[in-house]
């Protein structure tokens, strides 16, 4: 009994330490995406619709294939339905009638058939559109990749500027704390204005502030890469990428992309819809053909006074026929022109919405394009003036600290290099972000 009981502690010891076990993720910005292109919610789920596509596709083309049904059915006749007869059939007097029950109490039927679709111009069509709408799904599976690429991009980009932001907060906030400090015993020793210490205190509780913001944001950043990633939010996500290597990753010098609309997948969808447009012209003519069909029937039927179905010495009678259905459509009052008719315009549009769609493709992509080499100039800028503004910043403390220059001067050098740091951090992440975009609209990978 005691053995017993120490193997049930440890089993649920055991059981608690998984439980607990938390499982851990290091990715690359590559890695995460191409974590995510597996494990997203809408990636599962666009996977999802190819396959219920391909068995769609399937359903569509069985129309056309032999069916086969067979049925059993029992009949039992609790009150057997009575019919007259003249009774001088039976030797009864002219003008009289003789009630007679025509039937059995039990009856029972069992019988098979096979059908077979010989010719339907819509069933044509309709194999035709099943192919369309697995294409459908491919392309809106291959556009959720795309958008799930550049989610991921700025998601894992948006933590690296967190954690950027805060570690260039925390340096600030060291360095304005021994200032500050420096200044206060400065202070005591009536060497300088109070106006000075005030003066860095308030810079002090801005930096302080804007510290606890920026980790918070760090938290609610990483959250959000999980929920792209498909990870859950008490699971822990290392990221081996830095800001400044992906920002380097993503510079182009030579910024003649290669561009070809036709290649695009929002034009590839603009097909699926003109083609899906077309095919629904094709099945409405397709309405005007005659349709051949040919089943054959097989079946047992018996009859009895009662449920002897069951016994060996039953009687089973069977039958057997063959049909051959032709339909052909003559009149509709016109009603199959109109709907041809709409179909047409419906057509008409969907080519016209492919124009359309190309042409706001083109304008897209110079627009991205532009924003792009605009996000790259913006960084070279920022760093530089990052560069600036550490070098006025270091020559006012000292200044400063000498006497030379007044707390405004030297404050409003330090806000200039917060402003300058904040500035160089995202120029770098929109430089990632732009060329996550321009990668979409080009359908690179």
């Amino acid at each position: 009994m005691k053995r017993k009981l120490i193997l049930l502690v440890l089993v649920l010891f055991n059981i608690g330490m998984a439980q607990e076990t938390k499982k851990s993720y290091n990715f690359t910005l590559k890695e995460a995406i191409a974590h995510a292109l597996e494990n997203n919610y809408a990636a599962i789920n666009s996977s999802r619709d190819i396959e219920a596509a391909k068995k769609k596709k399937w359903e569509t083309t069985t129309i056309g294939l032999p069916q086969i049904n067979s049925n059993i059915n029992y009949q039992n006749n609790l009150v057997i339905q009575k019919s007259v007869v003249p009774a001088e059939f039976f030797g009864g007097n002219p003008g009289e009638f003789q009630e007679v029950e025509f039937g059995v109490k039990h009856n029972m039927v069992a019988n098979a058939s096979l059908s077979q679709l010989l010719f339907d111009g819509s069933y044509l069509v309709g194999l035709q559109s099943a192919k369309v709408y697995l294409q459908i799904s491919q392309n809106a599976k291959e556009k959720t990749d795309l958008e799930i690429r550049e989610i991921v991009i700025n998601a894992y980009g948006n933590v690296l500027l967190a954690r950027e932001s805060v570690k260039v907060l925390e340096s600030n906030k060291k360095s304005l704390e021994k200032t500050l400090f420096e200044t206060e015993e400065t202070f005591k020793n009536g060497l300088i204005e109070e106006e000075n210490v005030e003066q860095l205190q308030i810079t002090f509780s801005q930096i302080k502030s804007m510290l606890s913001n920026a980790q918070k944001r760090e938290i609610i950043a990483l959250k959000m890469l999980k929920l792209v990633l498909g990870i859950d939010m008490d699971e822990e996500v290392i990221l081996k990428d830095n800001l400044d290597q992906l920002a380097s990753e993503n510079i182009v010098l030579n910024s003649n992309f290669d561009f070809t609309v036709t290649n695009t997948i929002d034009y590839k969808i603009g097909l699926n819809n003109e083609e899906a447009s077309r095919l629904l012209l094709k099945l409405e003519k397709s309405k005007a053909l005659p349709s051949l069909s040919a089943t054959a029937n097989f079946g047992y039927n018996s009859f009895s006074n009662t449920f002897s179905f069951l016994e060996r010495d039953q009687n089973w009678f069977n039958f057997s026929n063959i049909s051959v259905g032709l339909n052909i459509p003559i009149f509709s009052s016109l009603g199959r022109t109109a709907r041809t008719q709409q179909a047409k315009i419906a057509y008409e549009q969907a080519k016209t919405q492919l124009k359309e769609t190309e042409q706001k493709l083109l304008l897209e992509f110079e627009k991205s394009k532009t924003d792009y080499e605009y996000s790259v100039e913006q960084y070279a800028v920022a760093k530089e003036n990052l560069r600036l503004a550490e070098r006025i910043e270091n020559k006012q403390q000292i200044k400063f600290k000498e006497g030379i220059s007044s707390s405004f001067e030297f404050t409003e050098a330090q806000r200039q290099l917060y402003a300058a740091q904040q500035d160089h951090l995202q120029a770098m992440i929109e430089v990632i972000s732009k060329k996550a975009t321009l990668d979409k609209i080009s359908n690179q990978k």
